[in-house]
């Protein structure tokens, strides 16, 4: 590959031998790093033996280059083709000869050169720095590469005398390129040792986002990782689970296949129906069975990861007659016009593609007209680009033409022609997109050399505060302000860099139109991208995409067909996870969507519709106002409580008559009350159990009985101390029987009860219960008492003071009928005590909201009971026979006569 570098400090000599290629990557950056040890430490070695390196060589490169007060390197494919040098060493290696002009790598390097201009004219962006450049041609070579990042690194001085100190600024402070991603990781590792910015406008393999392997690699291209994500969006967007993968034999596919593997399942819920490896070379039988591949597959989705050897590929699709696909193509070949022909466009018609951001550089158009060759393009420091790029275009050669360029009559170039007068691709600006990524590349490294300027003296991001500067710059001190590069362009995009690297991606979904003329026409129908506040977005104008079908709709690739709702999918056995059979789903369990894994279980408050597409409520059970148990108690509870008011009225209005005032009106009174609480409690049990009604229903129902029978149990005491009082000797009885010992002996006796809720609701609350056993589609509400022993223990101390009062009354009831007020009590009690009797067993066999409607009735009867049989006879007196309520009738014949 022509001539060697060599590099001697004193009495060490270090050649570099050119070579092809290595074929082995670890060697390769073995001896290149230790080039690059001895490059950079040759000044500390020079320290010690002499006071200067010297060059003994060059690598010649084709190049273009601009003086300025910082330089910025450029890597470009103007050519694809090398020749190849003689390696029998019988003589020195010559350089190679590169040819196969590129315009499109040439536009790119213009562009580097027109951006670097356009900042020199701006005074709000590096006013008092002039920027230059150096470009070469890496003629699509790795080993040229190396040789052009290199020179770029290490300069090309002849000879360098070293300071004492060896400082200074070196030859270029950051280096825009990397066209293909396998040469910009060779270079990157290398480059990356030595934390020498290389920014990259193509190199996409989603492998340079590894920080710890390309510690100084950025780039404005998005990272295939995001392309295939793209991808996956615009699958999952139309519904296309069942897809077929073609990719190239390399990084570029091999890495795009794995992100295709681990993300389309989790991401866009589909999956591949085939991989397959496009080969490299002529192979037709391997071509001709990736084809056979793909018509039989069901999947009607084929995606393309490749940068090149699809010829042969389309012409066994056209030979085979493979119709009826439809083709998502990666960036590489979104715009190759060598497919966009009426040949494979009945194929390849409605592609959708992946392209890089289209963007406007304004005055672009102008610079690339005035561009001018170098008449001295044999000096190193010539535009030897510009005058090969006029060769080509001009059809001419420059003097001294090659032998026998004239005598075959060949033109001489004289720089005078005029590139307006020719037709060239050059000057097409109508679709710039790498171009656009190189532009905003050259913007960054200007944008973080200009926030570098900007740094205050002891305000610096350095050791001890300290600032960069100019005279003493190293490139990993932009290093620091590339990471923090954050800007917009004039064309609306913001450009900053994550902590991989990586540019904020954004992608042109590009559309192939095949018109009614034949021609065809690649259009932008959306994009894809990520912002910083609203993540990744897909945009889609579905209305301009072209389908090629006849239904002109986008086709339906799926393995299986979409479970309906009230189904799951159930995968096949040794197929893809999107080739499945659908099952219905069990009861209580539903799916209401199509495609379903699983089916779920409804919560607990639903039960499945009969589709098993919805969760229905399930159907509730309680002693509800609104049915006609409910009502009939509601109005029996409300009626007793309507007459105990009315009978507490009675007695307020009659309250100085003797039968009112007979036995302590105000225990009358006080039993009203609670009579009036016991029918009123019964309401608590009636509507929908909640928290605060099943804790209130049991307590508020034992006070007011226990309140109810205390008066009883009182009033029947005083009844038998009044007839001991009557009696010669007994008057003193009466003194522990008096009103205030009547209310304390209510109070004390309501107490005890009182405590027990007390200890009963702490230790452990009723609370509501939704019970399912009955019925696995119903839900009946009720009130889990909690603590069994507190209910019964509730229970219990009402019935012994029920008890007691029944023998007390009973005992009073042969007392002289002045005092048979004590067989109305033991009439009462009888009736109290055989309804709580009965409730027990009834209660315990009752289900549901049946026990709570046998609670309520026991509450009533035995309310009802005790109202009727105490207050009846008394009402009846008052209202009916009033001349019997007189103290002369109580004291000769009683209330019962």
């Amino acid at each position: 590959m022509g001539r060697f570098k060599s590099i001697k400090c004193a009495d060490i000599e270090i050649r570099l031998h050119s070579e092809k290629e290595m074929s082995q990557s670890k060697v390769m950056r073995a001896f290149l790093d230790l080039l690059l040890y001895y490059c950079f430490s040759s000044a500390a070695y020079s320290s010690l033996y002499s006071s200067s390196c010297q060059l003994k060589g060059q690598f010649h490169l084709n190049g273009m280059h601009k003086t300025g007060d910082v330089i910025l390197g450029g890597l470009f494919t103007v050519n694809f083709i090398s020749t190849d040098p003689d390696l029998s060493f019988t003589s020195e290696p010559q350089k190679p000869d590169c040819y196969g002009f590129n315009i499109v790598g040439f536009r790119l390097a213009q562009t580097m050169a027109f951006t670097i201009d356009e900042i020199n004219r701006n005074s709000n962006l590096l006013p008092d720095v002039t920027l230059g450049y150096s470009l070469f041609d890496n003629c699509a070579q790795l080993g040229i590469g190396f040789r052009a990042a290199l020179t770029l690194v290490s300069g090309q001085e002849e000879q360098v005398t070293l300071k004492e100190n060896c400082v200074g600024t070196p030859p270029v402070l950051g280096i825009v390129g990397g066209a293909t991603s396998r040469r910009t990781i060779a270079i990157s590792t290398v480059l990356g040792l030595y934390r020498m910015p290389l920014v990259s406008y193509y190199a996409s393999c989603s492998c340079l986002s590894d920080r710890q392997k390309f510690p100084s690699f950025f780039r404005t291209i998005p990272s295939d990782a995001f392309q295939v994500n793209a991808m996956i969006q615009i699958l999952k967007h139309f519904g296309w689970t069942w897809a077929g993968l073609l990719i190239n034999d390399s990084d570029y596919g091999f890495h795009a296949a794995r992100s295709f593997h681990s993300d389309l399942g989790p991401a866009g819920g589909g999956c591949l129906a085939y991989t397959e490896i496009l080969p490299q070379g002529d192979d037709p039988a391997e071509v001709r069975r990736i084809v056979d591949v793909m018509r039989k597959s069901t999947a009607r989705v084929v995606i393309v990861f490749a940068n090149n050897f699809m010829i042969n590929l389309m012409k066994e699709v056209v030979r085979q007659n493979v119709t009826g696909l439809q083709w998502i193509v990666s960036a590489a070949w979104t715009s190759a016009d060598v497919l966009q022909t009426p040949h494979f466009m009945p194929y390849l018609g409605g592609t959708l593609g992946i392209a890089i951001r289209r963007g406007e550089i304004p005055g672009f158009r102008d610079f690339l007209l005035q561009i001018r060759p170098d008449l001295h393009h044999n000096n190193t420091d010539g535009n030897s680009m510009v005058n090969q790029f006029w060769e080509h275009t001009f059809h001419c050669r420059f003097a001294p033409p090659p032998a026998g360029w004239v005598e075959a009559g060949g033109e001489l170039c004289t720089g005078q022609e005029v590139i307006e007068n020719v037709e060239t691709d050059l000057v097409d600006v109508s679709d710039l997109r790498p171009e656009y990524n190189v532009y905003k590349t050259v913007y960054t490294l200007a944008y973080a050399l200009d926030d570098m300027l900007q740094c205050e003296p002891g305000r610096g991001p350095f050791s001890n505060n300290t600032c960069a500067h100019l005279q003493r710059l190293e490139p990993w001190q932009i290093m620091h302000y590339l990471e923090k590069v954050n800007f917009t362009t004039t064309f609306g995009d913001q450009v900053s860099f994550d902590e991989n690297g990586e540019a904020l991606p954004v992608y042109d979904i590009m559309n192939w139109v095949w018109l009614p003329d034949g021609l065809t026409k690649v259009q932008i129908v959306g994009e894809v991208k990520r912002s910083v506040f609203k993540g990744e977005e897909l945009t889609l104008d579905e209305d301009k995409i072209f389908w090629n079908f006849e239904s002109k709709q986008p086709p339906q690739s799926v393995c299986s067909e979409s479970c309906p709702p009230g189904t799951r999918m159930a995968r096949k056995k040794g197929e893809p996870e999107c080739c499945f059979d659908c099952v219905p789903c069990s009861e209580g369990k539903i799916s209401n969507t199509t495609d379903s894994m699983e089916c779920t279980s409804c919560p607990e408050d639903f039960w499945s519709s009969p589709q098993h597409d919805h969760c229905v409520p399930k159907k509730t059970e309680f002693l509800s106002y609104h049915e006609p148990l409910g009502i009939c108690l509601t109005t029996i509870s409300l009626l007793g409580t309507f007459i105990c008011v009315v009978v507490l009225g009675i007695f307020i209005h009659h309250h100085n008559t003797p039968i009112v005032r007979a036995n302590n009106s105000e225990l009358s009174f006080l039993l009203l009350v609670s009579l009036k609480l016991c029918f009123l409690c019964s309401l608590l049990f009636i509507g929908r159990p909640r928290l605060w009604t099943c804790q209130l229903r049991h307590a508020a129902f034992g006070i007011s009985f226990v309140l109810c029978v205390s008066c009883i149990l009182v009033k029947t005491m005083v009844v038998l101390a009044v007839f001991k009082a009557s009696k010669p000797g007994g008057e003193s009885s009466l003194k522990w029987f008096g009103a205030m010992q009547q209310r304390g002996t209510v109070l004390v006796l309501t107490s005890v009860q009182a405590a027990i809720c007390t200890a009963w609701l702490v230790s452990a609350s009723p609370v509501p219960h939704k019970n399912t056993q009955y019925h696995s589609g119903w839900i009946v509400y009720e009130c889990a008492v909690g603590s069994t022993v507190g209910f019964a223990v509730l229970l219990g101390y009402i019935g012994l003071l029920a008890v007691l009062s029944c023998l007390l009354a009973f005992l009073a009831r042969n007392l002289p009928d002045s005092f048979n007020e004590a067989k109305l009590i033991t009439f009462s009690m009888l009736i109290f005590c055989a309804v709580w009797v009965a409730f027990i067993p009834s209660y315990i066999s009752s289900p549901g909201k049946y026990a709570d409607a046998v609670e309520v009735f026991a509450i009533l009867a035995s309310s009802f009971g005790l109202l009727v049989a105490l207050f009846g006879p008394k009402c009846y007196i008052i209202l009916f026979r009033p001349e019997r309520n007189t103290k002369k009738a109580i004291m000769g014949r009683g209330i019962g006569s």
